[in-house]
Parts: structure tokens; C-alpha cells; sequence
């Protein structure tokens, strides 16, 4: 009795079934099976060579399948590593152009302090002189010597004595000129301590103010330390859970027969959750700082 022709698909080999219809993983599934159920049929009937030809493709599908969903997980697993450090560099980006922002708008408004600041000072001391000039002893205060000589003089010259009160005249001008120069002396030695003191008061309001903003500034450059630690660690935690679980489902699938493989391994492979998350969440810095 004639044995029944071998079914051509059944001579077709993975590559074959997927070339026909890449997308679907399915096809392979039942080309297998078909492999199978025509093993069992050619065992049963005597058909040993059939059954061995079967079997045989049937362990170079399984073969092929399982090198090809290993390359499946490993380049979907390289996926998921690029699309973190993709994730993580826009991250650090965002980061660094908010911060640098932030430093120019602080670095801007500390110039504006100390502009105004110093235009302010400049004119409390141009007002502060000006005051002084019409405050501090005003006028001289003659001693009662010049006053007496004074009086001599204008008592001789009505007696007319003018010779001795042109002398007396004399004496009072010299004893004024340098009772002037005193008085000028110790007027401007007044007025240029009163500056000095002005002059440090608004040394000390400066010192203070450069001092606030390079506390401010020191506090901006810890903050923007800290907050790219978190950010950082962040990034290694998701890192390490990624590569942590990417390390489990390789052990898992090389443990795994093949044939059982072929059976579980087209079921959906979502994205990591560590990856999903890491992509999903905001960087946050705008909150932070």
C-alpha cells in the first residue's frame, strides 16, 4: 500500500513560515504542532523515517526559535538600557538648563543689589557733606584777645592815636589770620571724621550685603548639588533594578527547555517597569528648586 505524500509545509523550515508572515508568531506555533502531530502519526503507522525526518526538523524549528527569541530578549533588553540612559540624559539636560537659569537670575539680581546699594551710598554722602558743610562750626569763634585788640584799635583811633592803633590793627589782623587757620583746621579735621565715619557705616551695609549673597549663592550651589545626587541616584537605582531583573529573565530563559520556550516565549514582553516608570516620571527639577 502506497504511503501518503509527506505535506510540503511540513518540509518548510521556520525562517520559511516567518518570511511568509513575519508578524505572526502564531504560524510557527501551529507549523510545530503540525510537525508534531505528523511525527505521531508516522510513528504509529511504521512510518520510522518520516517520524525521524519530523523529528528532526521539528528539534531544528525548536533550535532556531529559541536562538531567536534569546536575540528577541537581548536586543529588547539593549532597548530598554538605551531608552534609560536616553531618559537620564534629557533628564540631566533639563537639569543643568534650569539650574544655570536659576544661577543667571540670581548672579543678575545680586548686581542689581549691589548697584543700587552703592548708588544709594554715593548720595547719602554727597547730602551728608553738603549738611556737614552748613552744620559743623559754622562760623569762627574769635577769642576774647582778638576782641580786646579790636577794641583798642577803634578806642586809640578815636583818640587819634593813629599810629598806635594802626599797629594794634596789625596785631589783631595776624592774631585773626591764624585764629582762622585754626578754626579751618579743626573744622575740616571734624568734617573729614564725620565722612570717614559715613564712609565706614556704608562699608559695614555693603560687607553685609556682599556677605547675604555669597551665603545665598553658596546655599544655590549646595542645593543644586544635592538635588543632582538625588538625581543621580535615582538614575542608578532604576539602573540596577533594570539590569537586575533583565539578569533574571536571561537565567530564567536559558533554563528554560526549549520546547517550553517556544510555547510561553511569544506571549507579550512588555516594558521593564523599571524603565517604564523611569520614562514616564517628571524630572521635577522646577518643584524642587
Amino acid at each position: 500500500m502506497a504511503m501518503p505524500a509527506m505535506d510540503p509545509m511540513l518540509d518548510m523550515s521556520a525562517s520559511d513560515v516567518l518570511l511568509g508572515n513575519p508578524d505572526n508568531e502564531d504560524a510557527v506555533l501551529d507549523f510545530v504542532h503540525k510537525l508534531e502531530s505528523h511525527q505521531h502519526v508516522c510513528m504509529n503507522s511504521g512510518r520510522y523515517d518520516e517520524a525521524e525526518l519530523a523529528r528532526t526538523r521539528l528539534e531544528q524549528l525548536r533550535l532556531h526559535e529559541a536562538n531567536r527569541l534569546r536575540e528577541e530578549v537581548r536586543s529588547e533588553q539593549l532597548s530598554e538600557r538605551l531608552a534609560i540612559e536616553e531618559a537620564h540624559m534629557k533628564e540631566l539636560q533639563e537639569f543643568n538648563a534650569v539650574w544655570d537659569e536659576k544661577v543667571r537670575e540670581f548672579e543678575d539680581h545680586s548686581d542689581i543689589l549691589s548697584s543700587t546699594l552703592q548708588h544709594r551710598q554715593r548720595q547719602e554722602l554727597e547730602q551728608f557733606i553738603v549738611k556737614c558743610e552748613a552744620t559743623v562750626m559754622p562760623r569762627v569763634k574769635h577769642s576774647k584777645q582778638l576782641l580786646n585788640l579790636r577794641h583798642i584799635e577803634k578806642s586809640l583811633a578815636r583818640q587819634k592815636k593813629y599810629a598806635e592803633a594802626d599797629s594794634t590793627k596789625r596785631a589783631g589782623d595776624e592774631l585773626e589770620a591764624q585764629e582762622l587757620a585754626a578754626w579751618e583746621m579743626k573744622r575740616n579735621e571734624k568734617i573729614s571724621n564725620l565722612e570717614e565715619k559715613q564712609i565706614q557705616k556704608h562699608d559695614l551695609e555693603m560687607q553685609g550685603l556682599l556677605k547675604r549673597i555669597k551665603s545665598g549663592r553658596e546655599e544655590q550651589k549646595l542645593a543644586r548639588k544635592q538635588e543632582l545626587q538625588r538625581l543621580l541616584q535615582r538614575y542608578h537605582n532604576v539602573k540596577t533594578q533594570l539590569e537586575s531583573t533583565q539578569n533574571i529573565v536571561r537565567l530564567r530563559q536559558e533554563k528554560t527547555p526549549i520546547k517550553t520556550q517556544i510555547a510561553s516565549g511569544y506571549a507579550a514582553r512588555p516594558m521593564s517597569r523599571s524603565t517604564a516608570r523611569f520614562q514616564n516620571q517628571s524630572p521635577g527639577v522646577r518643584n524642587v528648586v
